[in-house]
């Protein structure tokens, strides 16, 4: 008997074996849960695709997030085939690279919409038809966020700004959809080596620094993530909502 047995989820945001999100899909499939997935352009379908399969998903489905039109084609798809939906991950986060330099006074209008619509609005966007189908059966819907939400950190810039909205976001959808039983939660996660990480200047020496002063004396990986993730989306969580819970070793309690 697995933890999540006979539950539906849909994982967004894999990118390729080193995302956090698959890290997720791997932990919440030996626990019994049958999950689709979601790629974001062709460019990741090749990737996305022998993971989904490794683990048996028949469901792989296109979706850019910030296009109503193709996440309305994904939760149509669930309800097709499932009927109703269990747990939802959210692990997606966009700004440009140009956005991450410099001064945040510089950011520019276009950078902070896209930053803020494909990082903060999609989890709502995603949230608005995954509720409808998780309705008198539970549910559980996480998100990715960052202590970058919080502190400013170099060269995260409007990506910080972009990761306060998504919690706020998370607190407000808890206190909606907590009445229909469905929790919503976000993991704040240490620096991790990823494709998305380390496209941010300067990461290896967020890394060092993080090992050299987290309580736990090192970085977390993809699967102390995907282990939180878990207890979130099974019963053991049941009385949970709302939260941002931290898996970064400590660091985020340090003051010096």
């Amino acid at each position: 008997m697995g933890l999540l047995d006979n539950k539906k989820g849909i994982i967004f945001g894999v990118a390729n074996e080193k995302s956090i999100a698959w890290a997720i899909a791997q932990r919440l499939h030996k626990e019994g849960a049958e999950l689709a997935f979601t790629y974001a352009g062709e460019v990741l379908i090749d990737r996305v695709t022998p993971l989904a399969e490794s683990i048996g998903s028949k469901l792989i489905l296109p979706c850019d997030v910030s296009k109503d039109d193709e996440i309305d084609t994904v939760f149509n798809k669930i309800k097709e085939v499932w009927g109703g939906l269990d747990i939802l991950v959210h692990s997606v986060a966009f700004a440009s690279k140009e956005e991450l330099k410099g001064m945040y006074a510089d950011t520019t209008r276009e950078g902070f919409r896209i930053a803020l619509d494909v990082s903060a609005y999609s989890l709502v966007a995603l949230a608005k038809r995954a509720y409808l189908l998780m309705e008198g059966r539970g549910g559980s819907i996480i998100t990715m966020t960052y202590l970058g939400s919080e502190r400013v950190l170099p060269n995260y810039n409007v990506m910080g700004v972009a990761k306060a909205a998504l919690e706020a976001s998370v607190r407000y959808l808890a206190a909606d959809l907590g009445q229909k039983g469905i929790k919503v939660n976000a993991i704040s996660a240490g620096p991790i080596r990823t494709l998305a990480a380390m496209g941010i200047a300067g990461f290896r020496e967020i890394l060092h620094h993080v090992e050299e002063r987290a309580p736990l004396k090192r970085n977390v990986s993809a699967d102390d993530v995907a282990r939180t993730a878990l207890y979130l989306c099974s019963e053991l969580s049941n009385g949970v909502t709302g939260e941002i819970i931290y898996v970064d070793a400590g660091y985020n309690i340090v003051g010096m």
